[in-house]
């Protein structure tokens, strides 16, 4: 399905930016549009697909939250039907009026009607200011988003006050890396969601540029932890795990009170596999997920590029950041790289490590190395070669040799938890080169 709403609008960034008022007859019919949406989405229980301008109001597709999980359920009667609901709720939600019907019948759902006292403008600041209207009162896909995850290492035992230290210095890491590429005219629209023990990190921009500038943010991030640690006592300053990956994931509005929440959540495939990437990292490793990309080629083409290529764009263009200030020394220049080692046909290759987790579901990842030289001073992040884990593969135990031999004496207790041990090390997964 092709929305032709997608097409020849301004974006609602560039909207934004320009700061273009709204008259007040427009923000009149948003305040009635809002109040409308907020009662028929009755604290949740609906949710809004798309929308339709009519002379005399707006069309809109109501359905209830279970709706989509029984439309999309995976069998035979429902193929297909999840990839038509991501398309129907990815990007700008307006249809045309045709569009609109034909979704309606192909959900079996009519159309709710909202009236305004005045017809809805077209300047692309009311249009946007009504995407987002829509996107708070329903469910959005996102396609392909750069995402971050910083876990910090064994936050269960440290004291609650400990704790809540941690949070806030990692919480003034990620201001302080915003704070540094925005002086360098870098602007990062992120959002964050807590996990308890860390932060799942986006840009609220989509597209290869806002990709390349939340990995630039990661270094950032990982860089100002890294100098706090050196100059903190104490357990005030954590140590963190760190991933990036790309991917796609759904976004919402959870509801707090009578209204949606003012922050989104996401949750997909993106937050899922960083998840189980960092739960089996190494402190202070960094961690890059196996995608593929777009990435700009020439000034408007752009390329599909795997993981190694996006790295080596990235690192291309690390000379922007020379000249920060990271622990009040200037930086020279920032190296980054995926570990590599020797194929079979004795190139220098990157090393792609398979993470298989408790469930016994693999994915795959690269270590990223990362240098910065500053003034009189070199400082590595992430692991290097010789401190990764997981190089080789555990031995399998030998099913002939897994029970108790004739005449042997039975276990003792030290054995038994030993063998258990094992076993639940086994279950809580592996890293190891693929």
């Amino acid at each position: 399905m092709t929305k032709s709403g997608k097409l020849g609008k301004s974006s609602p960034d560039s909207a934004s930016a320009r700061g273009e008022a709204i008259s007040l007859v427009q923000r009149g019919n948003l305040k009635a549009l809002e109040k409308t949406l907020r009662k028929q989405w009755r604290l949740g229980q609906n949710i809004v697909l798309c929308w339709s301008a009519d002379e005399r109001g707006l069309l809109v597709i109501f359905v209830p939250h279970y709706f989509l999980g029984n439309y999309c359920a995976e069998d035979e009667q429902h193929r297909g039907n999840e990839e038509f609901i991501r398309e129907l709720i990815s990007g700008q939600r307006r249809t045309t009026r045709e569009e609109m019907f034909a979704v309606s019948d192909r959900l079996e759902v009519s159309p709710t009607f909202i009236k305004l006292d005045t017809a809805l403008s077209e300047e692309p600041q009311v249009i946007q200011q009504v995407e987002q209207l829509i996107r708070r009162y329903g469910l959005s896909y996102v396609d392909s988003r750069a995402v971050l995850l910083f876990d910090i290492v064994e936050f269960s035992l440290y004291t609650p006050f400990e704790q809540a230290s941690q949070l806030n210095s990692l919480s003034y890491s990620l201001n302080s890396a915003y704070n540094k590429l925005l002086a360098r005219g870098i602007e990062i629209n992120f959002a964050r969601t807590t996990t308890g023990d860390g932060y799942y990190i986006w840009n609220r921009r989509l597209g290869p540029g806002a990709n390349l500038d939340l990995f630039y943010f990661m270094l950032l991030v990982v860089a100002d932890n890294a100098a706090a640690r050196a100059a903190s006592r104490g357990n005030t300053v954590p140590v963190i795990r760190s991933a990036y990956h790309i991917g796609g994931h759904y976004e919402l509005y959870q509801a707090e009170g009578v209204n949606p929440t003012v922050f989104s959540y996401i949750v997909g495939d993106v937050t899922i596999e960083l998840a189980r990437m960092v739960e089996l990292a190494a402190a202070e490793q960094i961690l890059v997920g196996d995608f593929s990309t777009e990435l700009a080629d020439g000034a408007l083409a752009t390329a599909h590029v795997p993981t190694p290529a996006f790295v080596a764009a990235c690192n291309r263009e690390m000379s922007a950041l020379a000249g920060l200030q990271i622990a009040g020394k200037k930086v020279e220049s920032i190296n980054c790289r995926l570990s590599e080692h020797l194929d079979d046909a004795g190139e220098r290759s990157p090393r792609r490590f398979r993470i298989t987790d408790k469930h016994g579901l693999s994915r795959y990842a690269y270590n990223l190395e990362c240098a910065i030289e500053t003034e009189g001073d070199s400082t590595q992040l992430g692991l290097d070669a010789s401190r990764l884990q997981g190089q080789v593969a555990e031995p399998e135990a030998d099913a002939d040799t897994g029970g108790q031999q004739a005449g042997e004496p039975p276990p003792s207790a030290e054995e038994l938890f030993d063998d258990l041990a094992s076993l639940l090390k086994k279950r809580h997964g592996s890293i190891v080169e693929d």
